[in-house]
């Protein structure tokens, strides 16, 4: 099945100047937003402390469940609403000590006080010690750098280095984008983001080897065309295919991310964001960076040869 026809030949390389500038201005917006916040918002399995979800019969609001549990002086705490129910919140505490058994009890116990045993209902208890979630942040960010390692020597066995570059690049440019999304709506960083920041890498890459296979085969067929021309021809020859495997992608995700509920939206958010980063990045980054890297190498040949 094609939805672009065989002989289409969109302009994507003469573009490539206006996606460098898209591209430096996202990856500053989310560079600058995570400078403002101190960083990424990491989750309690990153952050370690006690989560509780809890949802209550009657309408309440953020300030009068914490007003309930002061009498526990929990320290930092912070409240928010969860999900599509309005009564349905994430009571959060940062607890820098390892003593967190019992904590929700006490939660639980406390508001049940002010709105009742039968109006309150705990839902889900969450509890990482400090230590745990630093090497699990530790862990979540070697295992990123690992597959992209792994990725750089798989790319310049099966093609060469430039390619593994490109692809990097790519890459390194769709997690900065998505990580910066993430600080810009003040979304949490925990371990199934990690688990979604992988699946970007996976598929950003699958998109990327279709262009660059396509790349390779043209180089040969069109010997006597510039590589800029063998680039474009290759992004176009292979638009169908992205548009259709990015487009089903896509409503799964939307459908995930709209009807999949709290519990999942982040990483839903996560791979909405990547599909759609990812899709961008093979043809506007990912290709983009061959055509420069040759046109360095054939500056390179002619000052020698001068």
């Amino acid at each position: 099945m094609q939805i672009i026809k065989p002989d289409t030949h969109i302009d994507f390389v003469g573009k490539r100047k206006l996606a460098i500038i898209l591209s430096a201005a996202l990856i500053l917006i989310g560079l600058v937003s995570l400078t403002v916040k101190g960083g990424p918002d990491y989750g309690i399995d990153f952050s370690g402390g006690t989560l509780v979800q809890v949802l209550f019969t009657e309408s309440t609001d953020a300030a009068t469940i914490k007003s309930a549990l002061t009498s526990l002086d929990l320290g930092s705490m912070s409240v928010q609403q969860f999900g599509d129910n309005e009564n349905e919140f994430l009571v959060r505490v940062e607890n820098s000590s390892g003593e967190l058994k019992g904590l929700s009890r006490e939660i639980g116990d406390a508001l049940s006080t002010t709105y009742g045993a039968e109006q309150v209902d705990i839902r889900r208890v969450e509890m990482v010690g400090p230590q745990v979630g630093k090497d699990l942040r530790a862990k979540g960010v070697k295992a990123i750098l690992y597959a992209m390692l792994g990725i750089l020597v798989y790319i310049s066995w099966r093609f060469e280095f430039r390619f593994a570059v490109g692809a990097i690049i790519a890459l390194v440019h769709d997690v900065t984008i998505t990580l910066g999304a993430f600080s810009l709506f003040g979304k949490e960083i925990d371990l199934p983001i990690i688990a979604a920041f992988l699946a970007i890498i996976g598929y950003s890459l699958n998109d990327t080897i279709i262009v660059y296979d396509r790349i390779r085969e043209n180089v040969s067929k069109y010997n006597k065309e510039s590589f800029s021309f063998i680039v474009n021809r290759s992004i176009n020859d292979t638009l169908s295919r992205t548009l259709l495997t990015s487009g089903t992608t896509l409503l799964v995700v939307i459908a995930l991310f709209v009807l999949g509920g709290g519990v999942i939206h982040n990483f839903a958010f996560a791979m909405l964001i990547g599909v759609l980063i990812g899709t961008y990045s093979s043809i506007f980054v990912a290709s983009p960076i061959l055509i420069f890297w040759e046109s360095r190498k054939s500056s390179s040949l002619t000052e020698q040869a001068e």
